[in-house]
């Protein structure tokens, strides 16, 4: 397809939470953003779901908010590039309209199901297919294998097994499309050969066209259908592209294409990108691996499920009142290790590269001399213990780590950025955009509609760094108490029953 005359890109990302929408320019200037919130339904335990029709609303609703933001005429949006979550489910119909709710990737339902997968085919064998170390009832494969089970009807009566993004695209283009770099966690999908894995569908009683088709890392799913055009107030015909899970996309908005280059993102969790040119597997299984944006790479994935979230929590309850910034503010006259005080941050259990589920949050070394500030600065350089344990796992594991980006809520505290720096004692860059994610899909949609000759071209006119923080004479100081830390986890690990 020939370069759009269209000058803005639009990125859509369908968050678990949220669509949020942002307007780019070429050299990566924000133009405009908006996000849509919804609330998630919990019909029964260990179940979420959502209508799907919500994230189409809330696709229009925030598109249709950034394009009146930014005053921009449709003419002047040259493509769309959609991004999401992974692994949540909408079962549809020929004509790709939803069967039923869609299965949030959060529903934990699917428990036996996914034993069932682990007792076929082995986490090992699963791993060296797809990427993924575990197998869990997050994966789409054990929600697609409980509706075989446990909704007959609707499994006999789906046409497409879809995500977030696809049926997105759909509503978009009128295609059932997929991003290659969407689909590791599905356990259905080969990593390696980059294409739906036969025998896991088979196991599951599915075949290849009961799934979209596969496109991408960054493809062209299709052209704006006029439905879509009169709901989104954006031209019919303009191009609309696909884009990797939500994760891998937002490092391609932060400029991490090339080996050596590492993201993390401190938000609710901690999650962590670093890119690779070869599919490395960890042979611990500690991380899983997934298709990068980039074609021919790959994106190691470690993550903790709880980082900001212990901020917010301790806030909530025991921060008199004060906010983040104020909390954080006292913790700055807190020298580094809190004198004597470490916390293990597992409030929702421990994530790489040490995954127990079972573990639970323990501040150790509490004594009289201890305030409110304290506990705030070990919150914070728990976070950092945590980022600092997952990068020297990845060197360990071969992949290069040369250069830390920050995203995420975290990366608007310059405190906890400096702490960061001195506890993996390394610069950390932080981005000037804050909607990475957003900023990637744009990035990938100019790249497909030929705006850009490549990914590597579209990072480096639109992907800027902000500022940098180097590590600082308190660097040293972490070591101890970086540390304590790991011995203390290592002998209470057996409490957590």
């Amino acid at each position: 397809m020939p370069a759009t005359t269209g000058t803005c890109a639009l990125a859509l990302d369908i968050g678990t939470t949220a669509v949020k929408a942002a307007l780019f320019d070429a050299d990566g200037r924000t133009l405009a953003e908006h996000g849509a919130p919804y609330d998630l339904l919990t019909p029964g335990p260990d179940q979420v779901e959502l209508d799907p029709e919500t994230y189409w609303r809330g696709a229009v609703r925030a598109a249709r908010a950034v394009l009146r933001d930014a005053g921009a005429p449709p003419e002047r949006v040259g493509c769309v590039g959609v991004t999401s979550q992974g692994e949540t489910l909408i079962a549809v119909d020929a004509a790709g309209r939803p069967l039923r709710n869609a299965i949030v990737w959060l529903d934990n339902r699917s428990g036996e199901e996914a034993r069932a997968i682990e007792d076929a085919f082995g986490v090992e064998r699963v791993h060296r297919r797809t990427g993924q170390q575990e197998i869990v009832p997050s994966w789409t494969a054990t929600k697609i294998l409980w509706l075989r089970r446990r909704e007959p009807e609707t499994f006999e009566k789906a046409a497409r097994f879809l995500l977030a993004e696809d049926y997105v695209l759909f509503r978009l283009t009128g295609e059932f499309v997929t991003d290659r770099g969407l689909n590791p966690s599905t356990l259905y999908y080969d990593l390696i050969e980059g294409e739906w894995w036969g025998e896991m569908l088979d196991f599951l009683g599915i075949g290849p066209e009961r799934l979209p088709r596969l496109a991408g890392p960054g493809g062209l799913a299709g052209e704006l259908a006029e439905s879509a055009a009169r709901d989104l107030g954006l031209a019919p015909g303009t191009p609309v592209a696909t884009a990797p899970i939500d994760q891998v996309t937002a490092a391609a908005g932060a400029g991490n294409v090339a080996p050596g280059i590492v993201t993390e993102t401190t938000g609710t969790a901690l999650a962590i990108c670093a890119t690779v040119d070869r599919p490395l597997l960890d042979p611990q299984r500690r991380m899983g691996l997934y298709a990068h944006a980039r074609p021919g790479h790959y994106a190691l994935l470690p993550w903790a499920p709880a980082a900001g979230m212990v901020l917010r929590w301790f806030r909530d309850e025991m921060g008199g009142g004060r906010d983040e910034a104020a909390l954080i503010a006292e913790a700055e006259a807190v020298p580094p290790g809190a004198e004597g005080l470490v916390l293990l941050p597992h409030l929702c259990g421990a994530g790489c590269p040490e995954m127990n589920p079972k573990a639970r949050g323990v501040f150790w070394g509490v004594g009289a001399h201890h305030k409110r500030a304290h506990f705030t600065r070990a919150i914070l350089e728990s976070v950092a213990f945590m980022l600092r344990e997952n990068l020297e796992c990845l060197r360990a594991l071969g992949a290069p780590v040369r250069e830390l980006r920050s995203l995420g809520g975290g990366a608007r505290s310059e405190a906890w950025l400096r702490i960061k720096a001195d506890v993996c004692n390394m610069p950390v860059h932080v981005m000037q955009c804050r909607e990475s994610a957003a900023l990637g899909a744009a990035m990938l949609a100019m790249t497909a509609t030929g705006a850009f000759a490549s990914l590597d071209e579209a990072q480096a006119r639109m992907a800027r760094v902000a500022r940098v923080i180097e590590p600082t004479a308190e660097a040293d100081a972490y070591d101890a108490p970086y540390q304590r830390g790991l011995e203390l986890y290592k002998n209470v690990q057996h409490l957590f029953t």
